[in-house]
Parts: C-alpha cells; sequence; structure tokens
C-alpha cells in the first residue's frame, strides 16, 4: 500500500519549490474568474498548509482538524494544519512548523511528496498545500488554543467525486461558489474542501 501511494501521489505532484509571484492557482470561488484576476493583482498574504495523508492498515486517511471555537478567523471550521509563512521561512518549513505547534505532528513522521496549486482565499490569503504521507505511529499534542479536535477521514471518501458538493451562499454581497464534503456529521468545506478538489484533480490528469 505504501509503495502504490507514494508511486501515485508523488506521479501528480513537484517538490520544486514555490514560484511565490506566479498569479496560477484555484481560488474558493471555483467559478469566479473575478477572484483569479484579483489574485493576480492584489498582494496576498502567503500562508501555508500540510494536507497530511496517514498510512493507515485499513487504507489511507486524511488528518484535519476542528478549528478553536474561539478564534478571530475561521473559528470552528475543519481546516488542515497550517497558517501564515514568516519572514524568512518557506513554504515547507511553515506547513510543517505550523502542524507540529497545532497538533504536535512532528516532522520525523512526515514525508512531504509535493505541492498542490495554490489557493486564494477570500480573507486575502495565498495558501501554498503541502501533501505529505505521514507515519502512523505518531502521537499528537494538540493545542487547546488553536484546535479543539483532530480527527481522520477516509481518504477514498474524499477522492471520490459523488462526495464532492457544488454549494454557494451569500458573502460580502454576492453569491460565492465552493465545495463541500460533509462526512458523519463533519461539513468539510471551502478553502479545505477546494485543496482536496484540486489533489482529485491532481490525481485524475
Amino acid at each position: 500500500m505504501r509503495a502504490l501511494a507514494q508511486e501515485k501521489l508523488k506521479a501528480s505532484l513537484s517538490l520544486a519549490e514555490l514560484e511565490r509571484a506566479a498569479p496560477g492557482g484555484v481560488s474558493d470561488d471555483a467559478f469566479s474568474a473575478r477572484q483569479r484576476d484579483l489574485a493576480g493583482r492584489v498582494q496576498l498574504r502567503p500562508a501555508a498548509v500540510l494536507l497530511p495523508i496517514v498510512e493507515r492498515p485499513g487504507g489511507l486517511t486524511v488528518l484535519l482538524t476542528l478549528r478553536a471555537s474561539d478564534l478571530r478567523a475561521h473559528s470552528g471550521q475543519i481546516a488542515f494544519p497550517g497558517g501564515k509563512i514568516d519572514a524568512g521561512e518557506t513554504p515547507r518549513d511553515a506547513a510543517l512548523r505550523e502542524a507540529h505547534e497545532e497538533i504536535g505532528l512532528k516532522e520525523r513522521f512526515v514525508e512531504p511528496l509535493g505541492w498542490l496549486d495554490p489557493y486564494f482565499t477570500g480573507t486575502g490569503f495565498r495558501v501554498a498545500p503541502l501533501v505529505a504521507l505521514v507515519q502512523p505511529s505518531f502521537a499528537l499534542k494538540v493545542n487547546k488554543y488553536e484546535v479543539d479536535e483532530v480527527f481522520e477521514t477516509p481518504f477514498a471518501f474524499l477522492m471520490d467525486p459523488a462526495n464532492h458538493i457544488l454549494e454557494d451562499r451569500e458573502w460580502m454581497g454576492r453569491r460565492r461558489k465552493y465545495y463541500a464534503m460533509p462526512h458523519e456529521g463533519r461539513y468539510i468545506w471551502g478553502a479545505t474542501a477546494g485543496i482536496l478538489r484540486n489533489l482529485y484533480e491532481k490525481l485524475l490528469s
């Protein structure tokens, strides 16, 4: 299973350093030409997330967090470990640092595989998603100031397009389209679902 997962994922991803100035990417409004144009003209704040794929005996899973309910931004939402890229820091370093700070995931259990397309959020971030395989022998130490819960969702469910629901809602005076992937009472949506959708498209191509 490990060799097969690595072969498929590595064939679709690249570990080359990100071109931070490149305007290409995907956004949290999947069909918004205005959003893509804006991302090419506006100075977005750089951020990075880790998309951790855990190699369980019963199949691959994706490690996700439920953000703390009292955070100022994106409180109570399901997310990948991640955050802003500090000055002098690479996207890779930021993704691994944030994963350790938020949930105690140590780097020795993480094998980076490659990057997905940059993801532009409506809140002004350019997110670099780093896909990685994670050995299942890790132990977590959750930062309760940032994360309420850590859980795993089957990779097969998240990569099944039948579970990718396109929804829309009013936000800042206009309708925005986004993906949602509800699973067992949890609502995975927005940037998290959009990044997972991009991974699906990479694997499909």
